[in-house]
């Protein structure tokens, strides 16, 4: 029996009361720990950043260096382009399967280019420097390979038809590794446009360090976006193999205004600028209000880079140029205000009750962290700018506001949501363990030489509800549903399969983040070759 300070006895119902109330007060000391230790982890933007630039070497196609990381993967793809007399060794896996598909390739290229490019001095303080120029290396020396003449550009190494009946290690593949050009006769401006993009904004980042890299890059971008240009045409309609897996539902003039623009940017010279301005109204870089951003639709970036030459001033522009970029600025604040849900009614994009912007049920996260990098940049124009506000139909926008918006889909992706589930493979303790993806969910190659046949995966690794054996560090998978509901299945694919074009964007978001929050940048000086970056 329990006694009150004056050693009397308490009453029972006393004594109850008390061991309830010391009961909850326990109870509420652990999930406050627990709540502590869920935000603590999912600030840790640096760990974030480290994690999705190691996400990249798991994906490496080819004959991996001596330096790799990802210690569970091996060689792979090592025939590529034999078939065709050509060397197309190398390159990334857009995601799961073992296809090498061009367009997203080099949309996921691009978008690391221009994480560095915004965000350089921050990844080299975070210590990710040489990892993140690895990353854009990998791939730009595969468009190197790929891009064999003038007008020749290999768009596809793999057919998915058959790569998708088996369940494989890369370093077993028996599928098809037929490889898919485009060329005068058969076009595909997108392809060759959004390559041309990555191959400049890559010669951008690397002029600095290796100015006869840049300048090869450089050269192999102008001819691509000539080559897009001159023989116009979808590259689905040539390469008919990609059709049912990476379609062009925008068409090409966005990709051929995304290039000109990265090709200003990396040259300087107005004649590319001209070509932007020229074809504003008639490619829609002018017309379209867009809601989404993604390895297809390139118009919110277009209209973003386009809004950054107005913004910082950093190019002379003349009275009509003047005009038309406010015309592509007026759009890329449309796009901002529906993420941010200031436009009118239904003109914004939808969110979960979560918060988390949904734009349809497979893969969301790709348009979540394009949306996130470009409300980064921005900001990052904006408070360059003169006037420094967004005017949204419902009111108005600082740099400040674009920022925690940014934030706020960083944290839901890192487990601020409300099944406190990360969504960026790796990082803290709950988060996907049957990603959709057959390297991580087969026994290493280094571990087991045994050959495993095309259907023996899936009879031995695929079905079985085990965790993969594998850990798929920095990937972020495809999301939850409209309701913040996801289901860890590996064949739940819609949610669990995790793409290249996930994590690029966020390599830029989290170092941004890292900054603000000081993480490893307090009394940080740039070298000269990370501040002409900016």
């Amino acid at each position: 029996m329990g006694r009150d300070h004056r050693g009397k006895e308490l009453p029972p119902f006393a004594l109850l009361m008390i061991r309830l109330l010391c009961c909850f007060v326990v109870l509420y000391a652990v999930v406050a720990a627990a709540d502590a230790s869920s935000s603590a982890a999912a600030l840790d933007y640096a760990g974030a950043l480290s994690k999705s630039l190691l996400y990249f070497e798991a994906q490496r196609s080819g004959h991996l260096p001596y330096n790799q990381r990802v210690a569970w993967r091996g060689h792979s793809g090592l025939t590529d382009g034999l078939e065709q007399g050509v060397d197309l060794v190398g390159g990334y896996y857009d995601a799961g399967d073992h296809v090498k598909f061009g367009l997203p390739m080099a949309f996921t290229v691009t978008m690391l280019a221009w994480s560095v490019l915004e965000h350089g001095e921050h990844v080299a303080a975070a210590g990710e420097l040489e990892h993140a120029l690895e990353a854009i290396k990998w791939g730009a020396d595969y468009f190197i390979k790929a891009h064999t003449e003038p007008n020749v550009l290999w768009a596809q190494v793999g057919d998915g038809g058959t790569d998708h009946y088996c369940w494989q290690r890369p370093e077993d593949m028996t599928t098809s590794r037929q490889a898919y050009k485009i060329d005068a006769e058969h076009p595909g401006s997108e392809l060759a446009g959004e390559t041309a993009a990555a191959m400049a904004a890559a010669s951008i980042v690397f002029r600095p360090s290796d100015p006869h890299y840049a300048d090869l890059l450089l050269r192999h971008a102008e001819q691509l976006l000539e080559f897009g240009d001159r023989y116009r045409g979808k590259y689905d309609a040539s390469v008919r193999a990609v059709k049912g897996y990476y379609p062009s539902v925008s068409g090409y003039y966005d990709e051929l205004l995304w290039a000109a623009l990265w090709l200003h940017r990396a040259t300087g010279r107005a004649e590319y600028l001209d070509y932007v301005v020229a074809n504003a109204d008639g490619f829609g870089g002018t017309g379209w209000a867009v809601t989404e951003f993604s390895w297809d639709i390139k118009y919110a970036g277009v209209q973003v880079l386009a809004s950054k030459l107005l913004m910082e001033g950093e190019f002379e522009v003349d009275e009509k140029q003047e005009k038309i970029l406010k015309q592509y600025k007026s759009k890329a604040e449309h796009y901002l205000c529906s993420c941010l849900n200031k436009n009118t009614a239904g003109s914004n994009v939808r969110r979960t009750p979560g918060g988390l912007l949904f734009v349809r049920q497979w893969n969301n996260m790709q348009y979540v962290s394009g949306a996130a990098f470009l409300a980064t940049a921005f900001s990052n124009y904006l408070s360059k700018s003169s006037n420094q506000e967004l005017t949204c139909p419902t009111g108005s926008l600082g740099a400040q506001e674009l920022l925690s918006f940014a934030k706020s889909q960083a944290d839901y992706i890192l487990g601020s949501n409300p099944t406190g589930l990360s969504y960026l493979v790796g990082f803290g303790s709950k988060h996907p363990r049957r990603v959709h993806h057959r390297a991580a969910s087969i026994l290493p190659y280094k571990k087991d030489k045994a050959f495993i046949g095309c259907a023996q995966g899936y009879d031995a690794w695929f079905g079985r509800g085990k965790e993969n054996p594998n850990m798929l560090v920095g990937a972020i998978v495809g999301g939850p549903n409209a309701k913040d509901e996801f289901r860890d299945a590996r064949g739940n694919y819609m949610q669990t399969e995790a793409c290249t074009y996930n994590t690029a964007p966020m390599v830029g978001v989290f170092a941004r983040l890292t900054q603000l929050q000081g993480q490893h940048t307090q009394g940080f000086k740039p070298p000269q070759s990370i501040s002409s970056y900016k």
